[in-house]
This record gives structure tokens, sequence and C-alpha cells, in this order.
């Protein structure tokens, strides 16, 4: 039996199992193995096969938003509106093949821009070059998921169903579980919180799956078994995504409202270039960046998000390990100027002096 068909019948398993106490610990047992063959098909084959053309391109810019969807539902007629590459865009389906990269151009950030070919469903199995496409969304900033807004919601359910096979957590909190493997000593199992969905022997079972027989374990939130393998795991990506509904103009604005109420949804028409600023807007608040000034302002502008240790590496990459210590001035310090670390955490437009050893 192949890991495809193995997958297959896991799910079947798990879809007619009923969840309850007594079956607790059946469900995550097959959770830990689902997540094991996934992990295998994942992994390129052994035997070397003739090279192909490259799929990703170069990262560059600010910051990286990747465009997934279904075939036709208005990628490449976005990227071309909102920057200044073209994509070709016809009635057809699969007219994108490979990556297209473009840059927006907002609040002085350059944002690049990736629209993917079309992803079909079983795409974590390889169908469609839905691999490549895959691998590249897992290394973007924020996932923009473009949707037909004349689909309901089937497109969405899909996708979700896709990326979370390979690893894609979208609009999840990295779940707070300490793990750590030992040498000897057997399982420690601590929590801080009471626990309703996992428990110490559950926690023994998935981890001797895994061939696990000495571990650390601290559940610092109420977990579920799914959130514990991905600890094990530890590959998963965590990133927020949009949920954009193209093609507004062909549904009833019942359906629209309907729509733009969704947790983390926009609703635009790229044919007659409706809401396209809100989701401007909206985009740039996910991606979470600031902007930093050196020394003399006005000067050299810096956009990152996060602590003053990324700003160091986005100004050359050796520059944090030379870092003496900065100096601040602005929101984020008690006073001005005041002497900081490289976990400082920067607010926006701060201004900065950096001191080399």
């Amino acid at each position: 039996m192949g890991i495809l068909e193995k997958i297959a019948e896991i799910e079947r398993e798990i879809a007619r199992t009923q969840k309850n106490k007594a079956t607790e610990y059946h469900l995550g047992l097959l959770k830990a193995k689902l997540a094991k063959y996934r992990a295998q098909l994942l992994e390129p084959s052994k035997s070397a096969g003739a090279k192909g053309e490259g799929f990703d391109v170069m990262k560059s810019g600010d910051a990286r938003v990747a465009l997934i969807g279904f075939p036709s539902v208005g990628k490449s007629t976005f990227l071309s509106l909102m920057t200044s590459t073209e994509s070709e865009a016809a009635s057809y389906e699969f007219t994108t093949l490979t990556c297209i990269p473009g840059v927006i151009q907002y609040k002085g950030a350059n944002i690049q821009l990736l629209d993917l070919p079309g992803i079909i469903e079983g795409a974590a199995q390889g169908k469609g070059r839905g691999r490549q496409v895959i691998a590249v969304a897992r290394t973007a900033d924020v996932v923009i998921m473009m949707l037909d807004a004349t689909k309901g919601d089937v497109q969405r359910e899909l996708l979700e169903k896709e990326l979370e096979s390979v690893g894609i957590r979208l609009n999840r909190e990295k779940p707070n579980i300490y793990f750590k493997i030992k040498k000897g000593g057997g399982l420690s199992f601590n929590s801080t919180v009471p626990l309703t969905q996992c428990s110490e022997k559950l926690v023994q079972l998935i981890l001797h799956e895994y061939k696990i027989f000495n571990a650390e374990v601290l559940f610092r939130e109420d977990s579920t078994p799914d959130d514990f393998i991905d600890v094990i795991v530890g590959n998963r990506v965590y990133m927020p995504c949009l949920y954009v509904y193209n093609k507004v103009d062909q549904i009833s604005i019942e359906e629209v409202d309907r729509l733009a109420h969704r947790p983390n949804s926009v609703v635009i028409s790229c044919g007659m270039k409706l809401n396209l600023d809100y989701l401007l807007e909206m985009l740039w608040e996910y991606l979470s960046l600031i902007c930093i000034y050196t020394k003399k302002r006005g000067g050299a502008q810096i956009h990152f998000s996060g602590l003053l240790f990324t700003s160091c590496h986005r100004i050359h990459r050796t520059l944090a390990s030379q870092f003496k210590y900065s100096l601040v001035w602005g929101t984020s310090t008690k006073y001005s100027p005041q002497r900081v670390g490289l976990t400082h955490v920067m607010e926006h437009e701060d201004v900065i002096q950096i001191v080399k050893k």
C-alpha cells in the first residue's frame, strides 16, 4: 500500500470515528500517523530525476506577499493592477504557468507580490505543480488567498485544507508548548493550566508513535493533540492570511455584505477596480511593517517589523555581530536618546544611531 492510500485510509478512519472520551487516544494516534505520512510525502524522492526549471524567485524588498488561489480567480489581473508588472490574463484556466513577481510601492516600502500558478484539489500531493506553489508560499510574510465570490465558501475550505496538510497554519499563533528531547529519564510532563483536550497518557502515546521515549513537555495553554503534533514535527509555518473575494460585482449586495463581515476578509472587484485601496491598507496592517530612520532624519529609511536586531540585519547582515550599542530617539524609549541593546523593540518613525565594537 502506497503513502497516498495510507493517508486516505487514516482520513476515512478519523471521519467515521465518533469523538468522545473513550476514543480520544485512538484519534490522537491516528493524527500522529497522518502527520508522519504527510511529512514523508513532502520529502523529495531519493531517485535523482532530470533537473527542471527553477520555480522560486529571489526575495527582495521589505516584505513578500504570495497570491494563492484556484485558476481563473483574478490573480494575474490583480498583480497587473497593483504593480507595474504585466501578468498574462485570459478567460481560460492555467494562464500563469510559473511564478511572476511584482513590486507594490506603498508608504515608502517595497512589497514583493508573487503571482503563483493556480492550484487545484490534491496540490499537496503534487498535482498541477502544487508542491512548488506551496513551497514558495511558505517563504512569504503574508498570504493573500484570492477567491471567486460567485463560488461561495467552497474554494476557501478546499485551499485551507490543502495548506493545512503541508504544515501552513493560517491566522494562528504558535502553540505555547515547551518540548525538549532528552537522552534519558523517561517522560517529564507538566502543565501550568488545566488541560481539557490533552492528557499525559495521550502525550506519551503520540511521542511513542514518533519513537520518542525521553522528553520534557510543558503545556502553558490548553492545546489540542494537533497542536502538540505540530510542536513535535517542528516545521510548521504560522502566517497571517487575507481572504480576498474577487468578482463581487457579479453577486447580490446581501452576499457581498455577508462575505465582507467574515473575519480576515476583504471584498474587491478587479474588473471594476473596486475597494483596492482598502485592500492595500489591510495588507499593510497584516505585514506589521514600521519605518525607522538612521541618525540624520530624512536620510536612509528602513522598513521592518520587530526588534532592533532585525534592523541591523536589514542595513547589513554582518552589523549585528559587530553591534556594541545603539542610541534611540522616539516613542519606544523612556527618554531621548536612550542607550539600548539588540532586544529593544522599535516603534514607528524612531531614529537610531548604531555604534559598532
